[in-house]
């Protein structure tokens, strides 16, 4: 049973819930809302209200479309965040909690902080966790001709949502000097651009990316999904966008010929946003060149060019088996013996046949799981790999592997055996619709790892009280998180990194 419970904002008053253990605040907007008008426009202050908000019921999420594990929506005014706060008894008189800010995955075109009940890794280590929601595909990377800082609108949010934090949190018993950006997938790739982001600077204070995907560089065909061409970096220049923006725009009969940008960008904040998410699939690179993101992270990161704070990152054991489940075998497009020596030789080109010795098809059970053990080495483990070496040249950095197979599922994947998969860790950190409760032996992984990660946004480092030890990527070391078993693990030769390094 609930009690509600009221917090006074600079903005107004919200009233949320005292559930068991911890205090839950839903929908609380952090900016105006990006509709008509401030369509593709930086976010802008929030409004006050006068009363009490009501904030005890989930706010929807950013227009997208309809996916096996997200629902559509066409409501733009979307910039809410969710603070999760726990019961715990509070630190020392004077000190506020740590807080984590949590940035869910998707694709960069789906998802919403709903989806996610943080209220187990809250009072693991005593963390606020806010969620924000951000404009997602066509609405937060779109570009044109005339259109102020393009590509760049969902970091702006997100920005926007983080000074929210700077602001507001103390209200929550939060500490705004010890602020942790994690995110999974698309939102470990937005904290890349964060480090990198000038308006950024001073608004948290350590990071933990996820399974972050192609920060550094380019993606060999079908390594992501079979049947997907090459990937470029997830960073595109904003000139290009911008020619990019125009072309769709005038394919989609959204703008006419002859408009000056001033007037296509006006017929361009009229189109329905149901007909704009037919191309919000193209429009998920973030954009560089410009005031918010002046400089691709993929070149700043390793040059050092970056917010100097502690980094966590880390991926899961079998990542790939996700994408080559769902979009490929349950997809009715299994990879197969015939079409393996293709996939290699379109990915890879004259390194085919060696990494074809490295991967015979007799020792895995199916053609899928040896294409998935390749993608998740080539396209997740490499990279990771790669950034966590770039990183540790100017920053404290730690390495983690999950690895437990038996985990619960993202999405079923019926007859593939989905291993750790990618997103495989969330229900370890989050109570997830529909999922089912963790068995003992996974719910210790889950609240050990959820310790580590308070931790590491309470002190810059994965270090507590009963904790296994975890030292540094300096040292070369990658933490494998199993229920078994939580230590090292030798990451370069499980993923044949040395085979890696020496291909395309």
């Amino acid at each position: 049973m609930s009690r509600h419970v009221t917090v006074r904002l600079s903005s107004g008053a919200v009233r949320g819930r005292r559930l068991d253990g911890y205090q839950s605040f839903q929908g609380i907007p952090y900016a105006a809302p990006p509709v008509g008008e401030r369509r593709w426009r930086a976010p802008a202050p929030v409004e006050p209200w006068t009363g009490v908000r009501d904030a005890t019921e989930p706010a929807g999420p950013a227009p997208q479309p309809a996916q096996p594990f997200a629902a559509a929506s066409l409501d733009e005014d979307c910039l809410t965040l969710d603070v999760t706060v726990p019961d715990a008894a509070p630190p020392a008189q004077g000190a506020g909690r740590p807080v984590i800010i949590w940035l869910h995955g998707g694709g960069g075109t789906n998802g919403g902080s709903a989806g996610f009940d943080p209220h187990r890794l809250a009072a693991a280590g005593g963390a606020v966790v806010v969620a924000p929601n951000a404009r997602l595909g066509v609405l937060a990377c779109f570009g044109h001709p005339g259109l102020a800082d393009g590509g760049t609108f969902g970091l702006q949010d997100q920005q926007a949502a983080l000074r929210w934090v700077r602001r507001e949190i103390a209200r929550f018993g939060g500490d705004p000097g010890r602020v942790a950006l994690v995110g999974s997938s698309y939102g470990a790739l937005m904290i890349a651009a964060h480090l990198v982001s000038p308006a950024s600077a001073g608004l948290f204070h350590r990071a933990i990316l996820q399974s972050p995907f192609s920060v550094l560089g380019a993606t060999p065909a079908h390594t992501l999904i079979p049947g997907v061409p090459a990937l470029p970096p997830r960073w595109i220049p904003a000139a290009e966008l911008e020619r990019f923006g125009a072309a769709t725009a005038a394919e989609h009969g959204w703008t006419a010929p002859g408009d000056d940008p001033e007037a296509a960008l006006a017929r361009l904040r009229r189109v329905p946003v149901a007909e704009l998410l037919q191309a919000t699939d193209a429009f998920i690179r973030p954009a560089y060149g410009g005031a918010t993101l002046p400089e691709s992270p993929g070149t700043a990161l390793p040059a050092g060019r970056f917010h100097r704070m502690p980094v966590m990152l880390g991926t899961t054991l079998d990542e790939a088996r996700f994408f080559v489940g769902l979009f490929a075998e349950l997809a009715g497009r299994p990879v197969t013996a015939e079409g393996y020596p293709r996939l290699l030789a379109e990915a890879f080109g004259g390194a085919a046949a060696e990494i074809a010795r490295h991967y015979p098809l007799d020792r895995f059970p199916t053609p899928g799981l040896a294409w998935a053990q390749i993608s998740t080495d080539r396209a997740w483990a490499r990279p990771t790999w790669e950034l966590g070496r770039a990183l540790a040249e100017h920053t404290g950095t730690w390495l983690y592997e999950f690895a437990d197979r038996d985990a619960p599922q993202p999405v079923p994947l019926p007859g593939f055996p989905a291993g750790a998969c990618h997103a495989g860790e969330l229900a370890y950190q989050f109570d997830l619709p529909g999922a089912p409760p963790l068995p003992a032996a996974q719910r210790g992984l889950a609240d050990r790892m959820n310790r580590y990660w308070a931790a590491f946004a309470a002190h810059g480092e994965p270090a507590g009280a009963g904790l296994p030890d975890w030292p540094g990527f300096e040292t070369g070391h990658v933490q494998s998180l199993a229920p078994e078993h939580i230590g090292g693990t030798d990451y370069a030769a499980e993923h044949r990194l040395d085979l890696w390094e020496r291909m395309p």
